[in-house]
């Protein structure tokens, strides 16, 4: 079994969840209040710029080219992706908003896997962001009923054939670097992935309850 097969599989019970959230569920059947939707794009940019920094970091300490290639052009698509966001939806809105504490917690375990851990569970701990994304809009776009969703925009982001092509790359490099390192570090590789998964979660949830500062 490959290693990504693997690492999903122990995280089947936490993807069940997030389909069960109420915030991917309202934003499926347009119901979704704008607030609510609001508050987690401008997370999310603030994710996405952390984001795109990692994925450049990450390409820095590659040594293969064609690996090193594809990670810059996932750090320039982010970039791009946080630019049309703002563009689109975020244009009236406030630019100097500070994370919450999910979205800190999350881009800090990627960072410190960046800085203090091998490149294998820092490749490992990006994966879930590509992942987990893909097939959320594939369930989206496979289970939504409104025909004029005004999230639509968002949810063909995520279920396209070119953000295809980009998660298939992302899964295949963390595989080989998987097949190539000792089973020490596969398994730190999976609880990095897993950690991961879990944020993710934990991202949408945080949107949904307009998560603040309790100080």
């Amino acid at each position: 079994m490959k290693w990504s097969d693997k690492a999903w599989n122990e995280c089947a019970s936490v993807y069940n969840k997030i389909l069960k959230l109420p915030f991917l569920n309202e934003l499926m059947n347009g119901t979704l209040p704008q607030e609510k939707f609001q508050f987690y794009l401008q997370q999310d940019a603030i994710y996405l710029a952390e984001y795109g920094k990692i994925l450049a970091g990450i390409a820095a300490k590659l040594n293969r080219k064609e690996w090193r290639e594809d990670f810059l052009k996932f750090s320039s698509d982010t970039v791009s992706v946080e630019q049309a966001l703002h563009e689109y939806y975020l244009k009236n809105s406030d630019r100097d908003i500070d994370a919450t504490p999910t979205c800190a917690l999350y881009t800090g375990h990627m960072y410190r896997q960046l800085a203090c851990a091998s490149t294998e569970e820092a490749l490992a701990a990006i994966l879930p962001c590509f992942w987990v994304y893909k097939k959320v809009g594939d369930y989206i776009l496979e289970n939504q009923t409104k025909i004029e969703n005004p999230y639509q925009p968002w949810i063909d982001t995520y279920g396209g054939d070119d953000f295809a092509l980009a998660v298939q790359k992302a899964i295949t490099i963390c595989d080989k670097a998987a097949n190539e390192t000792t089973p020490a570090l596969r398994e730190s590789m999976t609880q990095a992935f897993k950690l991961s998964f879990k944020m993710e979660w934990m991202f949408w949830d945080s949107a949904w309850r307009l998560e603040q500062w309790p100080v």
